[in-house]
């Protein structure tokens, strides 16, 4: 059974504004993903006002070997890794150790003259090619590796032949065979996908602020979060892997079946992070628990502090979840209409511009597998959702709405 932290006690619901037989849709909503075989199992977690007010579990870790979902479970997180990469970076921004607009060269030489591709589709196959590189109009800042503005994306941009270029490189998103100081310098070798703070394309900005903080602190990524972040906040299931003694709270990976059933991810993934990995990833490193990133979201919504240890100052979280994008062009579907990007968030600028739930305010992200988090500082709320379908973005925006629907007071 899971352990209760010291840091924020459970509440009866109506203690906290929020009404028990609206929150009870969520558990309808998702028992019924469940009968439907479109989730195995799951978490959900909402704190308002500094108190765990809803902490559920539902349906199974592992629904072939029928192991229930304890509240304990760890979870890979993916890209909700980002998040805590982003306050490491900026506690060392604290310590005056780099300024946003500084180029990210002064830490990383390798990064000093980039190039960026110039493609065009092939007449005969149709295929996108590269035809050639130009200069970098302008360096990579430390803010474009914040807010995905770096001309980095997940596959690099095509070769000659029309495959992608990171791929070539032996560059993965998460995991791989080479550390992450390899990787860093394998990425400069690769034309940017665009000229440097011009197009909000997501991918492997994180990784490589990841990789600054290890250059300015002087310690491997796994070492500063364990003491930085990880011992403050109590976060004792948070890791780059899970070791053997933890093995049976690790969940079962699911992918989504075209009808949107799922099923088992088979194979070598269902074995990931069970060991220590090669490269540290910044962007999608790290398994964790429910309780856990909780922690770390509460100390956010506190202005950087949680039980008198304080990582950040109220100005810094503020910096952080602040809009830094406004009008740049974005790629991809993965950043929802009327938002904006912090450092490392999702930043929404209200209904009435998304179309979706999220008051102007909320910051939020989420990982591969179908993880998501958001922080809301008018209501004083935060939400942890937790499953295991690689893919899978529908989920967790029902867990939000509903939770949302329950507000009362």
């Amino acid at each position: 059974m899971p352990h209760q932290t010291a840091h924020l006690p459970l509440v009866a619901p109506p203690k906290v504004g929020l009404s028990v037989p609206r929150l009870q849709r969520i558990c309808d909503a998702m028992e019924k993903q469940i009968a439907a075989n479109r989730m195995a199992g799951g978490l959900g977690l909402i704190a308002r006002k500094g108190k765990i007010a809803y902490f559920e579990s539902w349906g199974m870790a592992d629904k072939e070997s029928g192991k229930a979902m304890w509240k304990d479970a760890i979870f890979r997180i993916y890209s909700m890794t980002k998040a805590i990469t982003g306050v490491a970076a900026m506690m060392l921004y604290e310590e005056g150790l780099f300024a946003l607009s500084d180029p990210v060269s002064n830490f990383l030489p390798e990064f000093g003259k980039m190039r960026v591709a110039v493609e065009r589709a092939d007449p005969a196959t149709g295929k996108m090619v590269l035809i050639g590189t130009v200069p970098a109009d302008s360096p990579i800042t430390m803010l474009d590796l914040f807010r995905h503005t770096s001309g980095f994306n997940y596959t690099g941009p095509h070769d000659e032949n029309g495959d992608w270029t990171y791929r070539k490189l032996g560059i993965e998103a998460v995991g791989g065979p080479i550390p992450l100081d390899e990787m860093v310098k394998r990425l400069s070798q690769a034309p940017l996908v665009h000229q440097p703070g011009t197009v909000w394309d997501y991918g492997l900005s994180t990784d490589v602020l990841g990789r600054v903080v290890e250059v300015l602190s002087g310690q491997p990524l796994d070492i500063f979060f364990a003491e930085r972040i990880f011992k403050p906040l109590q976060m004792t299931d948070t890791a780059f892997y899970v070791p053997e003694a933890k093995w049976d709270r690790l969940t079962t990976l699911y992918m989504p079946n075209p009808d949107g059933t799922v099923q088992r991810v088979p194979g070598g993934p269902q074995d990931s992070f069970r060991n220590p990995p090669v490269i540290l990833n910044g962007g999608g490193g790290l398994t964790s628990t429910a309780l856990d990133y909780a922690q770390f979201l509460q100390m956010l919504l506190n202005g950087g502090v949680l039980n008198d240890e304080r990582l950040l100052s109220p100005i810094t979280v503020d910096l952080m979840r602040s809009d830094h994008l406004g009008d740049l062009p974005i790629i991809g579907g993965l950043l929802a209409a009327g938002h904006g990007f912090g450092l490392t968030f999702a930043v929404s600028r209200g209904p009435g511009r998304t179309g979706l739930l999220p008051p102007a305010g909320q910051y939020r992200w989420g990982g591969y597998a179908g993880t998501s988090f958001w922080i809301d500082p008018k209501e004083e709320m935060i939400g942890v959702f937790m499953i295991q379908i690689l893919g899978d973005l529908t989920k967790r925006l029902q867990f939000q709405q509903l939770a949302y629907q329950a507000i009362v007071d």
